[in-house]
């Protein structure tokens, strides 16, 4: 925690055997120890307190919530194709039938095809097929 290595506790110990003599270093040790523990429960109940007040949880599950939640909209934007609503067609407008020049013939309608049909092919076992050859 604070970076006391083994050594120097060590170091600390002996230096409280020689002043406090061996008789007394126990009880010293034992009362060294409750105050440390006391120091860790309060430390630990004011910073509860703290956070507590702040609401630091509350705040800490609405960011992990929002950010659930914006993931989940980012994974929907991939995973769904992206549509664009069909544009409507508008109707033609009625156009004003004038005369024809006379020196000049109607345009002939340009000729439409036929929308191909598609061809199935046959089955591999199709009895009305010939055989093929090997």
């Amino acid at each position: 925690m604070f970076g006391i290595s083994f050594s120097e506790l060590l170091l600390v110990g002996l230096v409280a055997l020689l002043v406090l003599g061996p008789e007394r270093l126990p009880g010293a040790a034992r009362t060294a120890g409750l105050w440390i523990g006391r120091l860790k429960r309060s430390f630990n109940a004011i910073k509860q307190e703290v956070e507590r007040e702040i609401g630091a949880d509350e705040i800490r599950r609405q960011l992990h919530n929002e950010h659930i939640l914006s993931l989940e909209q980012e994974a929907r934007k991939i995973l769904s194709p992206v549509q664009e609503p069909a544009k409507p067609v508008e109707p033609m407008a009625e156009q004003s039938i004038a005369p024809a020049p006379a020196d000049t013939k109607p345009a002939a309608p340009a000729p439409t095809e036929p929308a191909p049909t598609p061809v199935a092919s046959p089955a591999p076992h199709d009895p009305t097929l010939p055989p093929r050859a090997p």
